[in-house]
């Protein structure tokens, strides 16, 4: 065992050091894009090749035009379109997102030809282990028939604020008691597993305490937050592939900092008190939360020193302010060549990703 975790990492470490500065941070990036094709021709194809994009998120809502597709019409051309993005890929391993929770959160509806009637978490919560099992096996399989092979769930915030419009209001949760939500989201993971599809327990420290809205803007949760709402991440720090870290504010973990750029939340509180080694994925860096109070250089500044791997740029929420792979890869180049980022740290989330997708 020894032996061959040893020759595991001697591997990484020769990738690694055969891999530009640009391609590493280009792992580093989930980028969503517009667009139901990705031929050789497309940006979004450009970039994954030159870049080495690591990722992109997939939406069937489209802001700048809602009658229009962004990227999701129908199961043939989703397939068509999952396996285009995959031969833009160097090692055909992109990470390929949508959400797919179940409820009001499934990227993947009844009207494009899917079966868009999973049920809502709280919903799951009053089914037995067998039919929960069934249920997210059958979305685990319609996930993996149209190649995507990451889904951004399941959500581990617990019910315990009845004036949270975003989680409670939304039924996105399987219950108030930590074990139990650890309990069912387990059996989401494996479901998951099942069919190929990687997961991501979210959002990081808590958001079922909150009243606002991070999409929209500030959330503090200092008074709100409770520790129990660490709780699943605890339970589960060996079973998840990935942790997605929440843009909430809270004075107790950090004075300063949101919980997405705050070091002494990822790296301190996730990883070292939790014991999490795997992959961090913050929750879209575009999100009002942040973009309303950071530049985009700070931005990425703060999010990789504090520890994150994978950043999400949806490019969903304002079609002003789509962000270029090009201006993001750019920006991090800078930083680290100003020294305001170590170029060990990039090195550090490479491996960890490299990592997550030796189990693809």
């Amino acid at each position: 065992m020894i032996r061959k975790f040893l020759y595991i990492s001697l591997l990484l470490q020769g990738f690694l050091y055969a891999q530009t500065l640009e391609k590493k941070i280009g792992q580093m990036l989930m980028i969503g894009f517009h667009g139901t094709s990705a031929g050789v021709d497309t940006q979004i194809c450009k970039d994954i090749r030159r870049y080495n994009v690591g990722a992109v998120i997939l939406f069937d809502y489209n802001p700048v035009n809602k009658n229009k597709p962004k990227n999701i019409a129908n199961k043939k051309q989703l397939k068509q379109l999952t396996k285009e993005l995959q031969a833009c890929s160097a090692d055909g391993k992109l990470l390929i997102a949508v959400d797919q929770e179940g409820g009001r959160v499934q990227r993947l509806k009844s009207k494009y030809g899917f079966y868009g009637h999973f049920p809502q978490a709280s919903e799951v919560r009053k089914m037995d282990k067998k039919h929960i099992k069934k249920t997210y096996q059958k979305m685990s399989k319609e996930l993996k028939s149209v190649g995507i092979n990451y889904d951004l769930a399941p959500v581990v915030d617990l019910d315990i604020n009845k004036q949270n419009h975003v989680i409670h209001g939304l039924g996105r949760s399987f219950g108030k008691d930590p074990k139990t939500v650890a309990s069912f989201a387990s059996v989401f993971i494996d479901a998951m597993h099942k069919n190929g599809v990687l997961t991501s327990l979210k959002h990081f420290p808590g958001h079922g305490s909150s009243v606002g809205d991070t999409h929209k803007g500030f959330v503090d949760v200092t008074q709100l937050w409770q520790k129990q709402e660490l709780e699943p991440y605890r339970l589960l720090n060996h079973k998840a592939d990935t942790v997605m870290v929440a843009h909430v504010f809270n004075k107790r973990l950090d004075a300063k900092y949101p919980a997405t750029l705050s070091k002494k939340t990822v790296n301190g509180l996730l990883r070292q008190k939790l014991g999490f080694h795997g992959v961090v994925i913050t929750d879209d860096l575009q999100m009002g939360a942040i973009s309303k109070k950071y530049g985009l250089k700070k931005t990425l500044k703060l999010a990789i020193n504090a520890g994150d791997d994978i950043l999400l740029i949806g490019n969903q929420l304002d079609p002003k302010k789509v962000k270029s792979t090009k201006k993001l890869v750019n920006t991090i180049i800078s930083l680290v060549k100003s020294g305001a980022i170590k170029e060990q740290r990039i090195d550090q989330s490479y491996v960890r990703i490299q990592t997550l997708k030796k189990k693809l």
